[in-house]
């Protein structure tokens, strides 16, 4: 259970870029990473617009000298100050975050980014190499991973309580721009621009989130090889899609599914994740994220409910509040800046994070390889590739 007391010696001094007024995710970022005092907000280059940035970062109770025009400006005056960043978070389109974060990284700080990552697997690799070169964190803000009936999940399927795993069924299928949308909404344009987005919307947007949940679930398994097939079936958005499927083969002969869509007219949000063994089934689903439902074969169905004591402690050691309150995505991004905090403290001493999980480059990097794979699968007649 988590109490609010510290898990470092002393909170990481932490700047943004981006995240800015009118900006949704840069408030879950501060609400997350600020919530148990593990990072403190002292700069940020918030907007594009320096005069709107700095007004916005005042808001903030941020000292307006620093509130910087650009992310340069800030990790160079920074880096002049005792009292300078440690951290930043990438809270900007998606063009931007390889060569922000790669900047970061060169400037000494640890990086919490966005995804993706970055456009192209060369990119990612070279963003891992830099990470390990400088001894940094970065952090990949794969939001969901953080509630705790995911690492019930993680534990139920290492103790073999489904025996052997057969199938994996993924999907992030909401119906929000199954209409042209962005015609009337700047933060949905960019997203369908491959110029900003890169080269998907839905696969990058949407599949890399219980693609990576199941990374987390099954940490073993590996894609052998896929096929996808995608469409743009609000025409102006071609070339990138508004719906995809993917089918993998994973190297020991489990089986893989995602459904990537923002066309699905009427779900809300629709990411479920179903892991399918011999003797049993598993399925979390993101608009319930306090319940698992759990299936014993000739048994009936059983939903498990998150901060009860029949779960497994490492399910409940990041509960904020006890069963039956329902814990949300806020909640679930704090656990993650928590970890996201102990692996910084921890590379600042030397140290290696050996003991626990969470969302890190190697994530990023992986999360662009498959969508890279993906779209060369689709592009050339929705065949079968070898991953790589």
């Amino acid at each position: 259970m988590i109490y609010g007391e510290k898990n470092v010696e002393q909170p990481i001094r932490w700047g943004m870029v981006g995240g800015g007024r009118g900006a949704q995710i840069g408030y879950i970022h501060r609400s997350a990473a600020l919530r148990d005092n593990n990072f403190q907000l002292v700069a940020g280059a918030f907007d594009i617009d320096p005069e709107r940035g700095r007004d916005f970062g005042k808001n903030l109770h941020v000292d307006p000298e620093r509130c910087y025009p650009d992310y340069k400006t800030m990790f160079e005056e920074e880096a002049k100050r005792e009292d300078g960043i440690q951290a930043v978070s990438v809270a900007t389109p998606n063009r931007t975050h390889y060569e922000i974060t790669k900047a970061a990284l060169e400037a000494g700080l640890h990086v919490v980014c966005e995804k993706p990552l970055c456009f192209t697997t060369e990119e990612a690799e070279e963003l891992v190499a830099l990470a390990e070169e400088k001894n940094r964190v970065v952090g990949i803000t794969y939001g969901y991973a953080g509630h705790q009936m995911i690492e019930q999940a993680r534990q139920m399927i290492a103790n073999g309580d489904l025996g052997e795993i057969r199938m994996v069924k993924m999907q992030f299928a909401h119906g929000f721009h199954s209409a042209p949308v962005e015609n009337a909404n700047a933060s949905t344009k960019w997203r369908v621009d491959p110029k900003v987005a890169g080269p998907s919307y839905v696969l990058g947007d949407l599949g890399t989130h219980p693609l990576y949940l199941s990374e987390v679930m099954l940490p073993e398994l590996k894609i052998k090889r896929l096929m996808c097939s995608r469409q743009s079936f609000v025409a102006s958005r071609a070339p990138l899609e508004d719906n995809a499927f993917t089918i993998m083969e994973y190297e020991n002969g489990v089986m893989g599914t995602v459904w990537s869509s923002c066309v699905n007219a009427g779900s809300m949000h629709g990411q479920t994740i179903r892991v399918i063994g011999s003797k049993a089934s598993i399925e979390w689903w993101d608009e319930h994220p306090n319940q698992l439902r759990y299936e014993v074969q000739d048994q009936p169905a059983q939903i498990l409910d998150r901060g009860m004591g029949y779960l497994y402690q490492e399910a409940l050691a990041d509960d904020r509040i006890g069963g039956g309150h329902p814990e949300g995505l806020f909640e679930s991004w704090s656990n993650l800046y928590t970890r996201f905090a102990i692996a910084m403290e921890k590379a600042d001493r030397g140290e290696k994070v050996f003991d626990m999980w969470y969302p890190d480059v190697k994530a990023g990097l992986e999360g662009v390889r498959w969508v890279e794979n993906c779209v060369r699968s689709a592009d050339n007649g929705a065949v079968w590739v070898d991953y790589k």
